[in-house]
């Protein structure tokens, strides 16, 4: 069954990321609207966008593990399914933050040509073959290349400011965080067999660990707790758990009592907000930090939302707004993955608009058109049966 909140809510989250992550193109735009600074306690619109779609994952995770067990599929498959899954989030995000510090000077084929080709690479390995008229012959040669691909970019690899580093984990890229996130909770999800006190517990003890994390930094000298410190420090993976304890209290509540569960998830909102608010002293609210009062303010801006959503979309069948934007909430990765073949082409092509069409708000307007055309070619994609599958 299909929420179509949860999939409106992921096309609007989707939209607007691909909007803000055009800001580096554009100049002179409103403070609020950028990413606040690393040491600012201060949180713009930006800061909130990647939350909310940490938080969609969560949602979505219950209704897709389900869908999976009614076509019988063993908890061992699922269990591959998930680590497949995630373990490609994590590849693809890892390859991604890599490119945004490469030494164009330093790699054999320049920056561009490097992204240009692992956005090549990530389609041919992640694309749904079996739905594009391509033989099926040719799959297992496809996907080949764009593994050999991504080999041969990681060899040529230069990064850093003067080139020497080869690739790195770093703060694992997007996709990579929400890999580490999905991969947590949908692992717990299968195996507390849907239990809501297991869900709600993991969510207080991941707040925990947040708050731990601001007193007592993770120590940096073992690189096996560095690999895991998404999880450790508990920011992260809390938003999606948070997801998926709204999605178990819709199950429960949304047919037979939707006023409480509406009234529940206001209250668990204004909270979060709350606390977010009387915590700021203590940590600040930073992204870059994660700090807890960053997550406590997300969390209940995106419970609030999907409230309103669910109302709009759910109970009051009001969706043929939201139909131009379904691409963006259906084919999801396709969306994303988009401008990573652009802006190197971009680049390379050296065409330049005017300062002003990239200035203030005609900036702003011309940046928001590029999210609708990456959305409008994400959707003549999908007609033809060309989407990337994880």
């Amino acid at each position: 069954m299909r929420i179509a909140s949860v999939d409106i809510l992921r096309a609007l989250t989707m939209v607007l990321m691909i909007w803000v992550n055009d800001f580096w193109t554009l100049i002179n735009i409103p403070k609020w609207l950028k990413h606040a600074g690393a040491n600012e306690d201060y949180m713009g619109f930006s800061d909130v966008i990647f939350p909310l779609f940490l938080f969609i994952v969560g949602l979505s995770i219950p209704y897709a593990i389900e869908n999976r067990l009614v076509k019988k599929q063993s908890p061992f498959l699922i269990t591959k399914h998930i680590l497949i899954r995630s373990f490609s989030l994590i590849l693809i995000g890892v390859f991604m933050v890599n490119y945004g510090t490469a030494h164009h000077e330093s790699i054999l084929i320049g920056k561009y040509i490097w992204g240009l080709l692992m956005a090549c690479a990530v389609a041919l390995i992640w694309m749904n073959w079996k739905k594009t008229s391509i033989s099926k012959d040719w799959y297992i040669y496809l996907q080949i290349l764009g593994f050999g691909i991504l080999i041969f970019l990681a060899i040529i690899y230069k990064g850093g400011t003067e080139g020497y580093d080869w690739m790195k984990t770093q703060w694992w890229g997007i996709l990579g965080l929400i890999g580490w996130a999905y991969a947590a909770n949908a692992l717990l999800y299968l195996y507390s067999k849907k239990n809501i006190v297991t869900v709600g517990t993991l969510w207080i003890i991941l707040n925990i660990l947040s708050v731990a994390n601001q007193k007592y930094s993770i120590p940096q000298e073992s690189e096996i707790v560095n690999i895991f410190s998404v999880l450790f420090t508990g920011t992260i993976p809390a938003f999606t758990t948070a997801g998926i304890l709204v999605s178990l209290l819709h199950k429960k509540l949304s047919k037979t009592n939707l006023k409480l569960f509406y009234a529940i998830l206001i209250t668990l909102g204004t909270i979060n907000i709350a606390y977010a608010l009387l915590t700021r002293p203590l940590w600040g609210i930073s992204k870059i930090q994660e700090t807890p009062s960053w997550l406590a303010l997300c969390t209940g801006i995106s419970m609030f939302l999907f409230v309103l959503l669910h109302y709009v979309t759910d109970v009051k069948k009001r969706t043929k707004w939201a139909s131009i934007i379904a691409p963006a909430g259906t084919a999801t990765l396709t969306c994303y993955m988009i401008p990573y073949f652009l802006y190197p082409i971009w680049v390379l092509s050296t065409v330049k608009l005017p300062e002003y069409l990239n200035s203030g708000f005609t900036g702003l307007l011309i940046s928001l058109g590029f999210s609708f055309l990456v959305v409008f070619f994400t959707g003549w994609l999908e007609r033809k049966g060309y989407t990337l599958k994880l």
